[in-house]
């Protein structure tokens, strides 16, 4: 199935606008990234994020998982982070880019966002130790990326920005630092093969027996698939078509076009995705987590 591409530049645009105009949070908030004029913003099309590729491809191992604790320990490397939020901080939002440079800055910005906010906290067991739903720091809220001059938090540039580009594959990219989330790319999201690393990922996903089981006309999926699922169709029959071309057998993907399946969600895994966690086991749940199967969005960011 292609992925239907309904939003133009200019109406990009208006949105980012509207989306880093002002966020509302109950913390007080956390910046990131740099203050750049006007004159010196580029496209998103020119922005280069072979430092954060570098970055990805030394502490994240094939499975997603981070080592928090040697990057936190290199000076140099943390200073390379903060070097990266602010080559993204010289994009204009509300400039002309293409589909694709406009993807691949968004998904690095909330993947880079989420592991400086991780590091700010680091050692921590779980980011939803730092998602206050009340009072307090909220990093989906509180921890926000100056871009254009203005700034945005992780929350917006999901909910605002990224899902209003109507490709539900995002939800396979954008990583809120957990074991439940898909796997955090070895390397940067980048225009030129952006398409191709969002399958990939999608499939990847899905291969993964903490997201996805198929049993006869059974599907345990993960909560993801229960929180968005109106970003992959207007109903079941939609979604499960839609998802059907990354399952990762014949049998599952039949079952999913045929749409007679029962569906169900797996317990999500909040635990930090740390290597040192990783063997843990796929299966746990960390302590402040929620069960899927109970259908209730978690907080009011990602999750």
């Amino acid at each position: 199935m292609n992925i239907k591409n309904h939003t133009k530049t200019t109406l990009l645009a208006a949105l980012v606008g509207l989306a880093i105009s002002g966020t509302a949070s109950a913390g007080k908030p956390v910046y990131v990234g740099k203050n750049i004029a006007a004159a010196q913003q580029v496209s998103m099309d020119k922005i280069n994020h072979s430092t954060w590729d570098r970055l990805m491809k030394k502490y994240v191992d094939k499975n997603g998982m981070v080592n928090y604790r040697a990057l936190k320990a290199s000076a140099s490397d943390m200073q390379v982070i903060d070097q990266y939020l602010g080559t993204l901080s010289t994009a204009n939002p509300r400039g002309q880019a293409s589909r694709e440079g406009q993807l691949a800055f968004w998904i690095n910005a909330y993947n880079a966002v989420t592991v400086k906010g991780i590091l700010q906290k680091y050692p921590t067991t779980s980011i939803r130790n730092h998602t206050a739903k009340a009072i307090g720091y909220n990093i989906w809220k509180d921890l926000q990326l100056i871009v254009g001059g203005r700034p945005i938090s992780l929350d917006d540039m999901e909910h605002k920005v990224l899902r209003k580009m109507n490709d539900p594959r995002i939800h396979f990219a954008i990583v809120c630092a957990s074991i439940g989330c898909p796997r955090l790319l070895n390397e940067a999201y980048v225009p030129q093969k952006v398409k191709q690393q969002l399958d990939i990922n999608a499939k990847d996903f899905f291969s993964r027996p903490q997201n996805f089981r198929h049993a006869g006309n059974q599907f345990q999926m993960s909560s993801i698939m229960d929180w968005f699922k109106g970003d992959f169709g207007a109903n079941q029959t939609a979604q499960l078509n839609t998802i059907s071309q990354w399952l990762p057998t014949a049998a599952a993907q039949n079952a999913a076009r045929s749409g007679r399946v029962s569906i169900s969600y797996l317990d999500y895994n909040w635990q930090l995705n740390e290597q040192a966690k990783a063997m843990a086991g796929s299966g746990s749940k960390a302590g402040s987590g929620a069960k899927a199967g109970s259908g209730t969005k978690v907080g009011a960011g990602r999750r």
